[in-house]
């Protein structure tokens, strides 16, 4: 993905977060690569990927499920409860499910077919699609190339999904221009199963409105000419899950996340200082807010942190959709939002800035979106 933002300035979040990612691409020494098949060969695994002790997982038999409320999205009838549940969630730790979604099974049994496919590709055919420096698509190996400490245990593949023009094959030219067009099929599968999470982000959008007493058209529109993010994710077995981690802990800079897991449980989420489970459910998305439309909600719903854990015996699969807006629309909270409080949390941003933020200045956590903050006011960094 394009970076539009062009401001270059060293950001004091960027001195604190080691490694810098500018020293990896000076650095001479070949990134290690991720392959787990081979690694878990080793007595142990590599110390890149051995967490700090305070951030280490605890055993799964440990952690509680997160109490999440099922939205129903078939029935017109249960809008206003629907609200309420969001509101309610949103409120506390920005966690949901979505049932009943229209999303076709078949549309989303083949995209996991796919995913399946790809990730069992020799490392060079994966290759094809190495991410480049400072981008936020492509294929990463653990993000070998960008951090050199707290790797995480995974693979993975990004690409961008446009909504701006109607009949954009984003995501179809995207698979074969890569990798080629024998992935013709791959690339027609992703923009369908894009397609569809972008019309289910908007209907979403339109229940946010509602939950935070906005004009339920509002955040649709906001995102209607969406440029979105989509991510398949691979968390190979581990022989030592107790030491590393698939994704450390984070808050999604986006704005919403649709994300489908597969049978292989390990999304956390951090709520009243413990860390909780959301288990896995084929029917279901899970959708959490990211700190984009937190402060769109100038910070009444929540983007919380969380985490993805391993396992030893199984590799665990997830799709995720990360809503963004039009890379130029600039984020402020509507009207509606200000009156009731008038004091304002965060200034007024591009996605293009935070996009840039997150790709080369700083290492997503829990203090992306303050630290972002600062960083927009002390360069006065102004999107108007």
């Amino acid at each position: 993905m394009a970076i539009i933002c062009t401001t270059t300035t060293t950001s004091p979040a960027e001195k604190d977060h080691e490694p810098k990612q500018q020293d990896l691409e000076n650095d001479q020494t070949p990134p290690l690569i991720f392959n787990p098949s081979l690694l878990n060969l080793q007595s142990q695994i590599p110390n890149q990927f051995i967490w700090p002790d305070e951030e280490k997982p605890k055993p799964s038999v440990d952690i509680p499920e997160l109490n999440v409320p099922f939205i129903d999205l078939s029935s017109q009838d249960s809008t206003l409860e629907a609200s309420r549940l969001i509101a309610e969630a949103c409120t506390k730790h920005g966690f949901f499910l979505v049932v009943n979604h229209g999303v076709s099974e078949s549309l989303v049994s083949e995209a996991n077919r796919l995913m399946e496919r790809f990730f069992d590709m020799p490392p060079a055919g994966k290759q094809r699609a190495q991410r480049k420096p400072g981008e936020s698509c492509g294929y990463a190996s653990s993000f070998t190339g960008r951090f050199s400490t707290k790797l995480p245990w995974k693979e993975t593949l990004s690409f961008r999904f446009s909504n701006e023009n109607s009949g954009s094959r984003t995501v179809q030219d995207y698979f074969s221009d890569t990798l080629g067009q024998e992935f013709e099929h791959f690339g027609k599968v992703y923009q369908d199963y894009c397609e569809a999470m972008s019309s289910l982000s908007l209907k979403i959008m339109e229940l946010l409105g509602l939950s935070l007493g906005v004009n339920r058209d509002y955040f649709r529109g906001f995102f209607e000419e969406n440029d979105s993010i989509m991510r398949l994710n691979h968390y190979p077995p581990c022989q030592t899950p107790d030491l590393t981690l698939g994704t450390g802990p984070h808050c999604d800079p986006s704005s919403l996340t649709i994300l489908h897991q597969d049978q292989v449980n390990g999304l956390q989420v951090f709520v009243d200082n413990q860390w909780r489970s959301i288990l896995p459910n084929p029917k279901a998305f899970v959708v959490n807010i990211g700190d984009t439309f937190m402060a769109l909600s100038n910070g009444i719903f929540k983007s919380c942190l969380h985490r993805a854990v391993v396992n030893r015996e199984s590799a665990r699969k997830s799709m995720a959709f990360f809503l963004c807006p039009k890379k130029d629309k600039v984020v402020r909270p509507p009207s509606e939002i200000l009156e009731k409080n008038k004091t304002r949390k965060y200034p007024d941003f591009t996605w293009s800035m935070f996009l840039e933020f997150t790709q080369k200045h700083y290492r997503a956590d829990v203090n992306t979106l303050d630290s972002f903050s600062n960083w927009v006011i002390s360069n006065n960094n102004n999107p108007i």
